[in-house]
């Protein structure tokens, strides 16, 4: 499987399964899409960890557990499935069920439509065109993610808070030296140069520090960072 990163500003995902996997789900795409998630119960979700977990089922719980989705308590059976297809139109749905026949039309119809589908009942080896969720740890603009395929879901959230302590300050860092690359463009610095002075700032470990502690002079360490770069290539 190849990562992509995927944009669902102003799309829609659908996911089939109100237990813990469909919450998970849920609250990870509400945070950019429109989310409906179709269930005859919700599940309470204790909010352990996020992406590549497995398993369904649950008790009724409030909107809160499914972030902004919209809920709607409804028992689809398969033949259901084409129609909430049709009302909701989404970019991507989750077949986050316990029932293995109603996840098999929901990826089935999914594939005909040409829509992205995320089977929460599969592991390890997944069919041509599926989309594994991964476990993600942000510093906007900053994204890391991690993934096993679904083969390990334990081993999915250790790394990712692994590399939570990792990319402190990443963020800061990447606004940092994107405004840098685009100042030394508009003064025609040569691209050779230009890219040993961002990798000297991105590799300053007193850049790091000041913006770190958040100290307001980040900037000017890396402008001397920049400055003995571009001395030397004078």
């Amino acid at each position: 499987m190849i990562p992509l990163l995927h944009d669902f500003e102003g799309e829609t995902v659908l996911v089939f399964g109100g237990g813990r996997v469909g919450a998970r789900k849920a609250r990870r795409f509400a945070r950019e899409a429109r989310v409906v998630v179709v269930s005859p119960e919700f599940a309470e979700v204790d909010g352990d960890g996020d992406g590549e977990a497995e398993g369904d089922g649950g008790t009724d719980a409030s909107r809160a557990d499914f972030g902004d989705a919209e809920l709607v308590r409804e028992a689809p059976g398969p033949d259901d499935v084409p129609d909430w297809f049709d009302r909701t139109d989404p970019a991507l749905v989750v077949a986050a069920t316990d029932s293995d026949e109603l996840n098999e039309r929901i990826e089935t119809t999914a594939r005909d439509r040409g829509v992205l589908v995320n089977r929460a009942d599969q592991h390890g080896e997944r069919d041509a065109g599926s989309v594994v969720v991964p476990a993600t740890v942000r510093d906007d603009p900053v994204v890391a993610a991690v993934a096993t395929g679904g083969a390990s879901p334990a081993l999915s959230r250790y790394l990712r808070q692994t590399i939570e302590t990792e990319i402190d300050d990443a963020g800061a860092m990447a606004e940092l030296t994107g405004e840098i690359r685009a100042e030394l463009q508009a003064e025609d610095v040569e691209p050779a140069v230009r890219r040993e002075a961002v990798r000297a700032v991105v590799r300053s470990d007193a850049v790091w520090k000041a913006l770190d502690s958040g100290v307001p002079n980040g900037r000017q360490v890396a402008a001397d960072v920049i400055s003995d770069v571009t001395g030397e290539n004078a």
